[in-house]
């Protein structure tokens, strides 16, 4: 099978990350018999540089005539002077919208291998925890009105929450049939004692729970959510919730993972067109030195595969690969934790995913 797909490399260690992943792709493809054929183009800070803007018409134009999008990370300090409307970051919304990718999938998995690097107490982790959050991500305070107003107290500013029915039913039905190919529980993150959105989230969810019988639903609170993740996360199955709040649970979950450099992520519309991309930054501070760990962007490639592309067997060779690597001690230096070991660089840990394969 051929596919093509557009690499936003962006900013930081993006390059880098990006780079592992498609030599990961590449050998995957030549092992199962395909063909990927890779097109970049200008995201983020680098964007700005070359064009003054960071998410160029043709950047948009390119990712939409691909079959999917492979994202490294953007941003950095050298661009912090730019207006909010011009920041690096504002292009990830950008392309998440002209994309139609409304949700996002961030797996947060411990991998039996990195136990001890996790921060919490093993009591608490128990016999693990493998976490899917499903984040809606084109709606909500991202996304809703904004901007500077005369208030109580002189100047102020304000950002607006807002979300539809239909924004949440179409989150939630992902959600749900996530679920159902897992261990089918489903717990909906909201602030409905407060929040006049979220009790609309609370409701809508109540309604569309009843069309999915066999899976277990709950709903929680945004803060004891942030609280029970890290008290026992092995509780939870899949969580579904807003923009922010997601974006800041996802966080902490990968957090409590042992490195947010293991975790991968997934954005999904309509149709299989995704954009894919670790969840960690463009860690600008050891950009270029060769000491990133790729295999949150290697991960996001075998998401790619096995959401875009329908090659499961193929998204599960990698999954293997990494956890094979893993197993065997290999580790990059923010895996590595106190032992005395000697860091993979980021070269040095895709070829041996390499070699596995």
């Amino acid at each position: 099978m051929e596919f093509s797909i557009a690499l936003l490399k962006g900013d930081g260690i993006g390059p880098e990350i990006v780079d592992s992943a498609v030599a990961v792709l590449e050998k995957t493809a030549a092992k199962f018999g395909h063909r990927f054929s890779f097109t970049p183009y200008l995201i983020g800070g680098c964007a700005i540089d070359e064009t003054g803007i960071p998410l160029p018409p043709e950047t948009i134009e390119g990712c939409l005539a691909s079959d999917s999008v492979l994202l490294g990370a953007v941003g950095g300090p050298k661009w912090d002077d730019q207006p909010g409307n011009n920041r690096p970051e504002k292009a990830l919304l950008g392309i998440r919208s002209a994309l139609g990718l409304y949700t996002n999938l961030r797996p947060a998995k411990l991998y039996p291998a990195l136990r001890s690097a996790s921060p919490l107490k093993d009591e608490v982790i128990g016999k693990g925890f493998d976490i899917m959050i499903v984040r809606e991500l084109t709606g909500g305070i991202y996304f809703g009105d904004r901007g500077y107003r005369e208030g109580r107290y002189g100047q102020e500013a304000f950002d607006t929450e807002a979300y539809s029915v239909t924004e949440i039913e179409r989150i939630g039905r992902a959600a749900f049939e996530s679920a159902m190919k897992r261990s089918r529980r489903v717990c909906s993150i909201d602030k409905a004692n407060v929040l006049e959105s979220s009790r609309l989230w609370r409701k809508t969810m109540h309604e569309l729970s009843g069309k999915y019988p066999e899976v277990q639903y709950s709903d929680m609170f945004v803060d004891n959510a942030a609280m029970q993740l890290v008290r026992d996360p092995g509780q939870f199955d899949v969580i579904v919730t807003s923009n922010m709040f997601g974006d800041i649970l996802s966080d902490e979950a990968s957090q409590i993972t042992g490195s947010i450099g293991m975790l991968a992520s997934a954005s999904l519309g309509e149709t299989t067109r995704g954009m894919y991309e670790p969840i960690h930054g463009s860690a600008p501070d050891i950009a270029g030195q060769n000491k990133a760990n790729p295999i949150a962007t290697i991960l996001s490639g075998a998401m790619m595969l096995r959401y875009s592309f329908g090659l499961s067997a193929e998204a599960d060779a990698i999954e293997s690969a990494v956890d094979t690597v893993l197993s065997a001690g290999w580790r990059t230096a923010d895996i590595l934790g106190s032992t005395d070991g000697t860091p993979l660089t980021c070269t040095e840990m895709t070829e041996k995913i390499i070699e596995v394969l």
